[in-house]
C-alpha cells in the first residue's frame, strides 16, 4: 500500500454531522459548507445534516433529528436525502461541523452551550465554547495594535466624541453579519444622531464604530486560516457607491497576493486560533488593518480555490482528521 493509500485508509469512515441552514437553497458555486461536504464525501466520510432547530438536550444527552445526505456539484440537484435518524451527537458521530450562519444571537449561543457538552466525545468544529467566546467584532479587540481606531459603546456622547476625533467613520451592529446595518458616515453627514436613535431603539447592544478606511475602495481582503496557518486570500471589492465589500451585497471577488503585513497579522493571531480549536477562520483585512476575525461560519474557500488552485477544503479536513486521530489516541 502506498503512503497516500495508507493515509486515505486511516482517515476513511468518519461519521460527520453538519449543523447548517437549509441546504436546499444554498448557492453551490460559493457556499463553503457545500465545499466541505463535497470534500468529506470524496474522503468516504458519511454525511448527516440537520437544522439548528433540530438540536435538543434530553436525559443528559445532546441529540439531533438528522438526515443522511449525498452531495454533488450539479446546480439545482446538488443534494439527495437518505434515511432519517435521531442522532446522539456524542455517540453516533465523530465530527460535528457547526456551520449555520449568524446572527450571533441567543439561539446561536444556546447551540454552542449544547454542542459544548458533546465536544469531549466527538470533535466539534469550530470548538463551540471558543466560538461563543470569540464573536467576530469583539475577538479582534484582543489585538488592538492590529486594528483601526475602534469604539464599542452605546453612549451617544462617547460616540460623538469619537467622531469628532476621527471624522469619517463606519457604524455597524456589534453582532451583525453580511454587511447588514453597516453605515458609512462622512464627517459632513448629519445623520449620526438619528442613526443612533434607530440602533438604540432596536437593541440593547452597543454598536461598533471605527475610523473609515479609504483603502476599502481597493478591496477588503478575506484571508482564510486553517488551524492557525494562512492558507489563501481573496480581495473583495465594493460595488460602486457602496462601502461594503460583502459579496452577497454586490462586492466582487478578485485574486490577490498576501502582503508582508497580512502575513504579520496571521503570524500574530494564528497560534491563539490553533490553541482555541478554531480550525477554520476567515479574517478581514483592509489596507494594513485587521477588522474582523470570523469564527462562526467563515466563507471564501471556493473563491480562493478558483483563483489560485489551493484546495482549502482538503487542508481543513486534514486538520480535522488530525484532531480526530489525536483525540482517539489520547
Amino acid at each position: 500500500m502506498s503512503q497516500d493509500q495508507s493515509r486515505a485508509a486511516g482517515r476513511a469512515g468518519l461519521r460527520v454531522a453538519i449543523q447548517m441552514d437549509p441546504i436546499e437553497g444554498i448557492d453551490i458555486r460559493g457556499d463553503s459548507t457545500f465545499r466541505l461536504a463535497l470534500e468529506a464525501q470524496e474522503r468516504s466520510h458519511t454525511l448527516w445534516y440537520y437544522l439548528p432547530d433540530a438540536l435538543s438536550y434530553r436525559a443528559g444527552r445532546v441529540i439531533a433529528q438528522a438526515r443522511r445526505i449525498e452531495v454533488r456539484r450539479e446546480i439545482g440537484n446538488h443534494v439527495s436525502f437518505g434515511e432519517d435518524a435521531l442522532l446522539d451527537l456524542g455517540r453516533d458521530t465523530d465530527v460535528v461541523l457547526m456551520r449555520q450562519d449568524p446572527p450571533f444571537d441567543m439561539a446561536y449561543i444556546t447551540a454552542t452551550h449544547l454542542l459544548e457538552q458533546v465536544h469531549g466525545e466527538t470533535l466539534v468544529v469550530n470548538d463551540p465554547a471558543e466560538v461563543r467566546n470569540a464573536p467576530e467584532k469583539l475577538f479582534v479587540t484582543r489585538f488592538p495594535d492590529l486594528m483601526p481606531p475602534t469604539l464599542i459603546s452605546r453612549d451617544p456622547m462617547t460616540i460623538r466624541s469619537f467622531r469628532e476625533e476621527h471624522g469619517d467613520i463606519i457604524v455597524k451592529p456589534l453582532y451583525g453579519n453580511g454587511g447588514a446595518g453597516v453605515f458609512h458616515l462622512p464627517e459632513s453627514d448629519a445623520n449620526l444622531n438619528a442613526l443612533l436613535e434607530l440602533f438604540m431603539g432596536m437593541s440593547r447592544e452597543p454598536v461598533i464604530v471605527q475610523r473609515f478606511l479609504p483603502e476599502v475602495r481597493k478591496g477588503d481582503k478575506r484571508i482564510v486560516l486553517v488551524d492557525g496557518v494562512a492558507a489563501g486570500a481573496i480581495n473583495r471589492v465594493p460595488a460602486a457607491g457602496d462601502a461594503r465589500s460583502n459579496m452577497h451585497v454586490g462586492g466582487r471577488a478578485e485574486p490577490v497576493e498576501m502582503s508582508a503585513r497580512d502575513r504579520e497579522i496571521c503570524a500574530r493571531i494564528g497560534p491563539e486560533l490553533k490553541t482555541r480549536g478554531l480550525v477554520f477562520v476567515g479574517i478581514d483585512v483592509i489596507g494594513d488593518w485587521l477588522t474582523e476575525i470570523n469564527v462562526t461560519s467563515p466563507t471564501g474557500i471556493q473563491e480562493i480555490e478558483r483563483f489560485d488552485g489551493t484546495n482549502i477544503a482538503a487542508l481543513i479536513w486534514d486538520a480535522v482528521e488530525g484532531r480526530v486521530a489525536a483525540k482517539s489516541a489520547a
